[in-house]
């Protein structure tokens, strides 16, 4: 799917149906003078749903949809007749979408998933006929419930990718050329600065047959969390990724300064980012002679312990065994 089709925010209007209203019918039969109630029921208002579907990773589906609708019940009959029910109406998203009103910002329910389902607008509740006021005092009651009407509301559908690995980076690091080498993933490409505009997300084959999803978040810059560059629309896909994958570049100017740069500005997004498992990934290490590795390794163990980081490179494939190994390890652990 190309980058363009990737949607993560969706803003629609939902209205279930109105119950049907209850019957006032009395009975009218030939040689029955005064035939007693028989009004049915109204039908319930269909509901409006929200359901999980794995088969979906975007809400591009729903990006031309303004308004849902549930249908309206159908009214009481004579003979006790009950009215049908309103069809209800499915609306399906990824797992990973959170629901929030529109005009509140509460969230109402997030879709971990698959076939899970949210009652997002409630239908009406029919009315009940005159057959059931009947009482010993008042035999032919001419009155009827009239059915409840349906909800209205505004909701908002935000996803948030369910990914195992987030790979978390400034722009023009290379995070969309490690999804492209480790997976069949194919983002836009290019030595400028936020070339990735949307999330993309990859699945990275291991050993045994055995796989995990990575995903690329577009770059971070300084003040993110304040809505600064692309803003902290895309820091919320990193909320459930189990593992982040900081890739810094082996030609940065200050590689522990970029880390903390980043780490800040998660902190800044979410607090609870700060406990996830943290993977250093120095990219582009094919530039590296091993006198600059030395160097570098002397200033990152003044910071971290040894396992805290790794070098690739994705133009020469140098190292990516040895970081899926460590991810998949992490992962398991």
């Amino acid at each position: 799917m190309v980058e363009g089709n990737f949607v993560d925010y969706i803003r629609i209007f939902v209205r279930s149906g109105n119950g049907g209203k209850g019957s006032a019918h009395l009975r009218r039969e030939k040689f029955v003078e005064k035939g007693g109630p028989d009004g049915g029921d109204g039908g319930r208002g269909g509901h409006v749903y929200i359901i999980g579907n794995k088969n979906y990773w975007t809400l591009f589906h729903l990006k031309f949809t303004q308004h849902i609708r549930a249908e309206h019940g159908e009214n009481g009959g004579k003979q006790h007749s009950h009215g049908g029910d309103g069809k209800d109406a499915y609306v399906e998203v990824p797992i990973g979408t959170v629901i929030k009103s529109a005009d509140t910002g509460e969230v109402l329910k997030e879709i971990t998933e698959d076939g899970q389902t949210f009652i997002v607008a409630e239908g009406g509740k029919g009315g009940l006929g005159n057959a059931h006021f009947k009482s010993a005092t008042r035999q032919t009651p001419r009155y009827a419930q009239p059915g409840i009407k349906g909800v209205e509301d505004k909701i908002i559908l935000e996803l948030k990718l369910l990914a195992d690995v987030g790979l978390v980076g400034f722009p023009n690091a290379g995070k969309s050329t490690l999804l492209s080498v480790l997976t069949a993933a194919k983002p836009e490409v290019a030595d400028y600065p936020f070339t990735t505009l949307k999330p993309n997300l990859g699945i990275v084959k291991y050993r045994n047959y055995q796989s995990f999803a990575i995903a690329d978040i577009p770059g971070i810059i300084k003040g993110a969390a304040e809505g600064k560059g692309l803003g902290h629309r895309f820091l919320r896909h990193i909320e459930r990724n189990a593992l982040l994958l900081f890739l810094i570049p082996a030609d940065s100017d200050d590689i522990v300064k970029e880390y903390k740069t980043l780490a800040n500005e998660l902190a800044d997004y979410d607090d609870s980012l700060t406990h996830k498992d943290v993977l250093i990934g120095i990219s582009k290490s094919d530039l590296l002679d091993d006198e600059l590795k030395d160097e570098i390794d002397k200033e990152l163990q003044e910071e971290f312990s040894p396992r805290s980081y790794l070098y690739f490179s994705s133009a020469t494939h140098q190292g990516l065994q040895e970081l899926k190994d460590e991810l998949w390890k992490r992962l398991e652990g």
